[in-house]
C-alpha cells in the first residue's frame, strides 16, 4: 500500500518524534560504540548495517520502540465502516482517546481529577472481569455551575479504577461576568459546591444510587502552586448514610494559576462564617415552623392527622425545607411543551426507596435533582418535585400537592391553577391530567354533583419554591377541597419571606443548586431495531419449544408503526390521531377468511428479555405469540421515543393472521 506524499512525510515526522522522546539516537550511539569496542577491535572489519541491527535487537531497543508506536485506524473511517456497536455494553474496552480542550486564556478553570478509589468493601471478592464479559460498574457524575459531567463507567471492585479529568469553568456566561478573569479573592464568595453522584451499573443496566457527595473545591485556592490533593470519604444513602462506602483520590488544579494563593487562615475564616450564616438561617426558620404548627393545630385538633409536610430527609439523610426541592427549571430546547414535559417526567422509573427489614413501612428519601436524574428513577415525590419545576419554568402556577390515595396510602402529585380558576391535578407517575371540580356538600340532594376521576383521597398541604399552604378547611378530602389559596380561614400560608430565607435565591450553600436537563444520548433507531431483532429471537425459541414453526411478515410489522407513533402521540398530548389509516392498511393486508389481532404495551426499559417475560403474563399476548393455525403470519414492531436524560418510552405491538378455519 502506498501512502501520498504528505501523508507519508506526516508519518516520518511522527516516527522522528517518537525517536527523539524516548531517546533513540543516544542509545544506538552507545550500542555502536560499544560493538565496535567488543567486536571489531582486534580485525578491524567493516561494520554492517545488519550487525548493527542484530545488536539493536539483542538489547531490546527496537522492541521498546514498536511498543511505543501505536498505530491506530483515523477515526472517520472506522466510524463509517464498521457496523453499529450493541448499546447493551458498558465497559469501555477501546483505547482511551485523550480529547483536546481548547481553554480560552481570559477566563479561570478548575481542573478536577479522579485518580482512583479505593476502600469499597462491598467489592472486596469481585472477581477480576475477565475479557469481553459484561460486569457491574460504576459512573461518576459531577454538576458545578449548570455544568454537567460524566466519568467513563469502570468495573465495580475495592479499589475501581477511576481515571478521569473535568475541567470545571468558575465562570459561565449565563451567571454573568463571564468575560472576567476572577482572582481568589472573587472565587473565594463562589460558595457553589461541586455535586458529585456515583451511581452503580448492574449486568441487567439497573442503576442503584451508591453515595451523593458535595466537594468544597475552594481549598485549592490556598494551596501552594494552586494544586492540593484531596481524599474524599463518601458516605452511603438513606438508611447507610452514615457508613463509608469507599474513599475518592481527587486532585485540584487551577488555570491559569493564580497570581497570588490565599492563606489557609483566610479560606477556613470564610467556610466558618458561611456555616454560621447558614446555621442561623434554619434555626430561625426552624422556630418559625414550630411556631406556625402550633397555630395550626389550635384551628382544629384534628390537623394532627394531616400530610402537612414541612421538612423532609434528602439521599444523605439531611433535613431540608420541602420547598427547596423545587425551583422553575427551563428545559431549553429539550422540551417544547408542559404536556411534553409531564411525559417526560412519568418515563423516569419508578422505585421506593430500598428498606432494609420487613414490616412494610416506607423509607423516607426525597433525592436531589442531580441524583434522581442520575440514576433515572425514583419515588412519586422526585417526579412531583421536577415536573412541579418544569411547570414553573414554563410559566404555570404550579404545586406539589402532599395527601393520599386509595387505602391511605401516602403520595404527592402536583397542580397547576389557571388564570381563570382552573384547578388541574397532573399525575407525575402516569401523565394523566385531571380537571378538579369540588363537590359542594350543603347542596341538596337532587343536585347532580361531579364525579371525580382522579385516585387522590385527601390532601394536607401544597407548596412550591415560594409559598407554602396547609389545608385548614372541615374536611382534607379531595373531593370538597376549595382551592382559593387566598382565603386563610381554608388555607393557612407560611411567611414568604421565611421560605425565602431557607430556600434559592435567598440561600447559601445549604441548599444544591439545580443541574440543566441533557439531551439523549440514545439513538432511537437503532435502539429499536436491536430490541426488535432480539423479540424475534426470544419469539422464535418460545414456539420452537411448543413445537410450533414461525413465519414472519415484514410488510405487516412494518405496519405497525403509524399505531405505536399514534399511542405515544396520545399519551403526550391527549389527542388520538390516525387511526383511520391504520385500521385501513390493516383491512387491506389481511385476505379475506383471515383473522387479525395485535396487542400494544408500553415499557420505561429498553431490557427486552424482560418485557418478552411481561408480555407472557398477559393472556392476549400469549394468545398471539403462541397462535396455532393455517396459514399463520406474526408480525413484532418496536418503536421507542427518546426524552432528555436517555430516559425513553419503548411501545411494542405483537401481531398475527391466520386463516379461520371453523
Amino acid at each position: 500500500m502506498s501512502l501520498p506524499p504528505e501523508k507519508a512525510s506526516e508519518l516520518k515526522q511522527i516516527i522522528h518524534q517518537q525517536l527523539l522522546k524516548m531517546d533513540v539516537h543516544g542509545r544506538i550511539r552507545e550500542v555502536l560504540a560499544e560493538t565496535i569496542r567488543e567486536e571489531l577491535a582486534p580485525e578491524h572489519q567493516q561494520l554492517s548495517t545488519e550487525d548493527l541491527i542484530k545488536a539493536l535487537r539483542q538489547r531490546g531497543i527496537i522492541d521498546d520502540v514498536m511498543k511505543e508506536l501505536k498505530f491506530v485506524t483515523d477515526v472517520n473511517e472506522k466510524e463509517r465502516t464498521s457496523a453499529p456497536k450493541p448499546s447493551t455494553h458498558f465497559v469501555d474496552r477501546e483505547p482511551p482517546v485523550l480529547k483536546k480542550t481548547n481553554i480560552d486564556p481570559t477566563r479561570r478553570y478548575l481542573y478536577l481529577q479522579v485518580l482512583g478509589g479505593k476502600a469499597f468493601l462491598e467489592h472486596l471478592q469481585e472477581p477480576e472481569p475477565l475479557p469481553g464479559q459484561i460486569c457491574s460498574t460504576f459512573t461518576l457524575c459531577l454538576h458545578f455551575r449548570n455544568q454537567r459531567f460524566r466519568s467513563k463507567p469502570v468495573p465495580c471492585a475495592c479499589e475501581p479504577d477511576f481515571q478521569d479529568g473535568f475541567l470545571l469553568e468558575i465562570h459561565k456566561d449565563s451567571l454573568g461576568d463571564g468575560s472576567k478573569m476572577v482572582d481568589a479573592t472573587t472565587m473565594l464568595s463562589i460558595c457553589d459546591p461541586v455535586h458529585m453522584v456515583l451511581i452503580k451499573t448492574d449486568t441487567f443496566g439497573e442503576t442503584t444510587l451508591v453515595a451523593s457527595y458535595f466537594l468544597e473545591w475552594r481549598s485549592v485556592l490556598a494551596a501552594e502552586n494552586g494544586i492540593t490533593n484531596v481524599a474524599v470519604e463518601l458516605l452511603g444513602v438513606g438508611t447507610e448514610s452514615k457508613v463509608s462506602v469507599g474513599v475518592l483520590n481527587i486532585r485540584l488544579e487551577m488555570y491559569p494559576q493564580l497570581n497570588k494563593t490565599l492563606s489557609s487562615e483566610i479560606t477556613s475564616t470564610q467556610f466558618t462564617l458561611e456555616r454560621q450564616k447558614t446555621a442561623e438561617k434554619e434555626r430561625l426558620f426552624l422556630v418559625y415552623a414550630k411556631q406556625w404548627w402550633r397555630e395550626y393545630l389550635q384551628i382544629r385538633p384534628t390537623h394532627n392527622t394531616r400530610l402537612v409536610k414541612i421538612f423532609a430527609q434528602d439521599e444523605n439523610g439531611v433535613n431540608r425545607p420541602v420547598c427547596s426541592y423545587v425551583r422553575p427549571l427551563r428545559a431549553g430546547r429539550l422540551l417544547d411543551t408542559p404536556r411534553q414535559a409531564a411525559r417526560f417526567v412519568s418515563v423516569l422509573g419508578h422505585e421506593r426507596a430500598p428498606v432494609i427489614g420487613g414490616g412494610g413501612g416506607k423509607q423516607e428519601q426525597w433525592c436531589t435533582l442531580l441524583a434522581f436524574l442520575c440514576r433515572n428513577k425514583g419515588d412519586c415525590e422526585d417526579h412531583a418535585n421536577l415536573l412541579c419545576s418544569l411547570l414553573l419554568g414554563f410559566g404555570l402556577e404550579a404545586f406539589v400537592c402532599v395527601g393520599t390515595k386509595a387505602k391511605g396510602v401516602p403520595h404527592t402529585w402536583v397542580m397547576t391553577c389557571g388564570s381563570d380558576g382552573t384547578i388541574t391535578f397532573w399525575e407525575s407517575l402516569t401523565g394523566h391530567r385531571y380537571i378538579h371540580r369540588p363537590i359542594n356538600p350543603d347542596d341538596p340532594p337532587l343536585v347532580e354533583q361531579p364525579k371525580p376521576l382522579y385516585p387522590y383521597r385527601t390532601i394536607g398541604c401544597i407548596f412550591n419554591h415560594q409559598k407554602f399552604f396547609g389545608n385548614c378547611q372541615p374536611s382534607d378530602a379531595v373531593e370538597v377541597c376549595v382551592f382559593d389559596l387566598h382565603n386563610e380561614s381554608k388555607w393557612k400560608p407560611m411567611s414568604g419571606e421565611a421560605i425565602k430565607s431557607v430556600c434559592p435565591p435567598g440561600a447559601t450553600s445549604s441548599v444544591p443548586p439545580f443541574p440543566p436537563l441533557c439531551a439523549s444520548t440514545i439513538d432511537a433507531a437503532v435502539t429499536s431495531n436491536e430490541i426488535e431483532v432480539q423479540l424475534r429471537i426470544l419469539v422464535s425459541e418460545h414456539r420452537k419449544d411448543l413445537g410450533l414453526s414461525t413465519v414472519w411478515d415484514d410488510q405487516l410489522s412494518y405496519l405497525l408503526s403509524p399505531a405505536l407513533a399514534a399511542y405515544e402521540l396520545e399519551r403526550t398530548t391527549g389527542v388520538c390521531a390516525g387511526n383511520e389509516e391504520f385500521q385501513d392498511a390493516v383491512r387491506r393486508a389481511v385476505p379475506d377468511g383471515h383473522t387479525f389481532k395485535g396487542f400494544p404495551i408500553h415499557f420505561v426499559h429498553r431490557n427486552a428479555r424482560r418485557a418478552f417475560a411481561t408480555c407472557l403474563r398477559s393472556p392476549f399476548c400469549e394468545e398471539i405469540i403462541c397462535c396455532r393455525g393455517d396459514q399463520v403470519r406474526l408480525a413484532v414492531r418496536v418503536r421507542v421515543f427518546t426524552y432528555p436524560e436517555s430516559a425513553c418510552a419503548v411501545w411494542i405491538m405483537f401481531a398475527c393472521k391466520y386463516r379461520s378455519v371453523l
